[in-house]
């Protein structure tokens, strides 16, 4: 059965979400795209919260989030007690944020990544493991 990915961004994640949503399904994955849907300007809360309570809820397993500098869904979605929302920019911090820190949604700044780097932060994002252990602790010592 293939993954289900939740995704969402903002009008500046916009240009960088539609390639991603195509490229996710075409990898095989089970892809919700919760908007937007234009480059029309947008509030990044506004999909940024349901794509964190979509893997909040266990529906999706893991999420994507998309503005223009990856910060403001980051803090939005961090906000909901079962995520672990990351801002990523290149594959050693994507790989890290799951390996260390078990993240549940990966954030892109859509104004400082290249697409094709984009596309390697999310396939190594989604297919590491988290490596439990110590860092398990220390995950467990997050959420309030």
């Amino acid at each position: 059965m293939a993954k289900k990915i939740a995704i969402g961004g903002d009008h500046a994640g916009f240009p960088l979400k539609q390639p991603l949503v195509d490229w996710l399904i075409q990898q095989g994955y089970e892809v919700k795209d919760f908007g937007t849907y234009s480059a029309d300007s947008a509030d990044y809360a506004d999909f940024a919260h349901p794509v964190a309570l979509a893997v909040e809820s266990g529906e999706f397993e893991e999420g994507v989030l998309v503005c223009g500098s990856g910060q403001g869904v980051a803090i939005t979605a961090n906000k909901h007690q079962g995520i672990r929302a990351a801002l990523v920019w290149d594959m050693p911090l994507a790989e890290l944020a799951r390996q260390h820190n078990d993240a549940n949604i990966i954030c892109l700044p859509a104004r400082f990544i290249s697409q094709e780097v984009a596309f390697e932060c999310v396939n190594l994002f989604l297919n590491t493991a988290f490596e439990g252990g110590r860092h398990a602790i220390r995950v467990g010592k997050i959420s309030c």
